[in-house]
């Protein structure tokens, strides 16, 4: 019998017994001649399954150990060609199964613990983890039944998650809070006649802070899902734990207000630049021109779907044949993004190598198979954690533009 199901089994016993007594408790009396028998019959067969329980963990663990292939991580070592090799199905199955993580997974936990002076609740996987396809090849045909077709699974309808696409500078393995030294003011300079005095001026410094946030959700995946090995499978539960987490960080990056426990994003940091939400060409370039006059460069423009269908519907000069605003996918020759985490009829125009993602924790994965209402269905409840913190180095780097009050 598998190890799963003992573990159920077992779990139906002691809640049996709890039942007996606490029935009686409730009723005010002890538990009757019968209701001891039931009660003595349901404790031998729990401490049955114990021993049967304790033999089949050790049974897997020595299994384990003789296939598991290790992956060789000493000191100095690449800590992201480790991370490649991490798959999210086999650390969850591993927890729904209640045995320890091997191979990749286990050392990858490990060395993350010790990084971020961290012990994982359930387990640590990488961050890419949630950004990069499975490494496993071959097709489900050759390991799942025919009749399931994971690769035709229709998912949900999820935003674009740009942020960190655009450039965005990830810290990892960040332990305490976080200062960098910032430049503010300097020397001052001039020019003078023989004997004059030069200006005189100091040199100033400020910091850019970053304190841990915690990020997490729940979801409930079947027992089935997570048990099959499958290239399809694990592309599903990467992308179900990318809405959990990553559509959180990507928001807090973009919009985060600061209450609550979240980071403040771009829009509202003090400091960026605000315009009108340009009409015509002239208004498009004078959003760049923002940024040049601030000793830095536009890169990037990102908005909601909305401010796209508009620029790209409304030509440079009208009726002059000119080109509209937005072709091509670019905009005064820069890629333009779209994406429904950006408030509706807002533009954003910057150099997102400006903002820096702090990560004090990879993500954190726990799987609890006794969970209601998940157990009833005969699935699992699977949660996600991860601690990070968003900071902009220079504010003005970034103009944003909304229609004129």
């Amino acid at each position: 019998m598998k190890l799963s199901a003992l573990r159920e089994q077992r779990s139906a016993k002691v809640a049996a017994m709890t039942t007996l007594v606490d029935t009686a408790s409730n009723e005010g009396r002890d538990l009757t001649a019968e209701e001891i028998q039931n009660f003595d019959a349901l404790k031998a067969e729990e401490r049955n399954l114990v021993g049967q329980i304790e033999r089949a963990e050790y049974l897997a663990d020595a299994e384990r150990r003789s296939v598991a292939t290790p992956v060789n991580n000493e000191a100095g070592g690449d800590l992201d060609k480790l991370a490649r090799q991490v798959s999210v199905v086999k650390v969850m199955r591993a927890q729904m199964e209640g045995r320890s993580l091997d191979g990749a997974e286990r050392e990858y936990s490990q060395e993350a613990e010790r990084r971020s002076g961290r012990k994982a609740q359930g387990a640590f996987i990488p961050m890419q983890a949630l950004e990069t396809r499975a490494n496993e090849t071959g097709t489900a045909s050759q390991i799942v039944p025919v009749q399931h077709r994971p690769q035709d699974y229709i998912g949900a309808l999820r935003n674009r998650l740009l942020a960190r696409s655009l450039g965005v500078r990830v810290l990892s393995g960040l332990s305490g809070d976080v200062a960098i030294p910032k430049y503010k003011t300097g020397l001052a300079t001039g020019w003078v006649t023989e004997g004059q005095a030069v200006p005189e001026g100091q040199m100033s410094f400020g910091d850019v802070k970053l304190t841990p946030k915690h990020v997490g959700g729940k979801t409930e995946m079947s027992r089935q899902l997570i048990q099959q090995s499958s290239p399809d499978i694990e592309e599903l539960v990467r992308s179900d734990l990318t809405a959990l987490i990553a559509e959180q960080i990507d928001r807090a990056i973009l919009a985060g207000t600061g209450a609550d426990g979240e980071p403040i994003g771009i829009l509202n940091t003090a400091g960026i630049q605000t315009a009108n939400l340009p009409s015509d060409w002239a208004g498009v370039l004078g959003l760049s021109e923002l940024l040049e006059l601030a000793n830095l460069e536009a890169i990037n423009w990102l908005a909601a779907p909305g401010v796209k269908t508009t620029y790209a519907s409304t030509e440079k000069v009208p009726g002059s044949g000119s080109g509209f605003l937005l072709q091509g996918g670019r905009m005064d020759d820069k890629p333009f993004n779209v994406t429904n985490q950006m408030p509706a009829e807002t533009l954003l125009l910057g150099d997102f190598s400006q903002v820096m993602l702090g990560i004090w924790s990879e993500l954190d994965i726990l799987v609890n198979p006794y969970a209601e209402p998940a157990y009833s269905r005969g699935g699992v409840q699977v949660r996600a954690m991860a601690t990070a913190d968003v900071a902009i180095r220079y504010p003005q780097g970034f103009v944003v533009a909304k229609p004129e009050a």
